[in-house]
């Protein structure tokens, strides 16, 4: 049982992704999810957790879904 719970956690692990030649650094997905998102003053938006935990999964969803320019995946790990 506990090798499947662990099988569980390594299904449930995401990595975010940005495609930084289509992201406007617009900062929606910033007032969506600040925990991982950043524009800084120099205008680019960072990613402080390309591994967002679980309890963020559907805040992410949020910003991927808000993206303007659709910039913004998530991809398994």
């Amino acid at each position: 049982m506990l090798g499947g719970a662990c099988q569980s956690d390594q299904e449930v692990r995401v990595k975010v992704v940005v495609d930084f030649d289509e992201c406007a650094s617009n900062a929606v997905c910033m007032g969506i999810l600040p925990e991982v998102f950043e524009v800084r003053d120099d205008g680019y938006l960072y990613v402080l957790n390309e591994h967002p935990p679980e309890e963020y999964r559907e805040r992410l969803r949020e910003a991927v879904n808000g993206c303007p320019t659709g910039a913004i995946s998530i991809e398994e790990d």
